[in-house]
């Protein structure tokens, strides 16, 4: 049987994911600052992100998902294991996104995936300390250029 704290602990944490959903769905940069710890590592890589500290992705996100009139992030079937402070989880995400190409036209296209995060319970409440993008599988996926990266000849930031 589940304490009270853990329970408390599950909804303050599923609650902390879906906050990440609409500060990104709506394109709400500094609502990621109640979600992630200053200190964050953030890997996007696997599933043509970018990959940097907290502050490096925040800043690189505007410009990576531009091309992007719409998507929703979809979070489900979290497998959480808490350890008082600190948990791991292992998180399904279906992604539906659409792409604006240079002439106009709209695709639609599905990414499924899985986050893999390590939270701390700060003052502040539950936040995430570290996340990787598992890449799980993609539908329809239009040509597109690369995701710019985080240097500062590709229109990023300094690493």
């Amino acid at each position: 049987m589940m304490t009270l704290q853990e329970m408390s602990d599950r909804l303050e944490i599923q609650d902390l994911f879906a906050r990440y959903s609409f500060a990104i769905d709506e394109r709400d940069w500094d609502a990621l600052d109640g979600i992630f710890t200053p200190d964050a590592q953030i890997d996007y890589a696997e599933t043509g992100g970018a990959k940097g500290s907290f502050a490096e992705i925040k800043a690189w996100l505007p410009g990576a998902l531009e091309r992007f009139p719409m998507f929703q992030h979809m979070v489900a079937t979290t497998k959480l294991n808490l350890a008082g402070d600190t948990a791991t989880s292992r998180t399904i995400l279906f992604n539906p996104m659409v792409h604006r190409d240079d002439a106009g036209h709209d695709q639609v296209f599905f990414i499924g995936l899985w986050y893999r995060d390590r939270l701390v319970r700060t003052a502040d409440g539950w936040r995430i300390a570290e996340r990787y993008e598992e890449m799980g599988y993609t539908h329809n996926v239009p040509h597109m250029a690369p995701a710019p990266d985080l240097s500062p000849a590709d229109g990023g930031i300094p690493a």
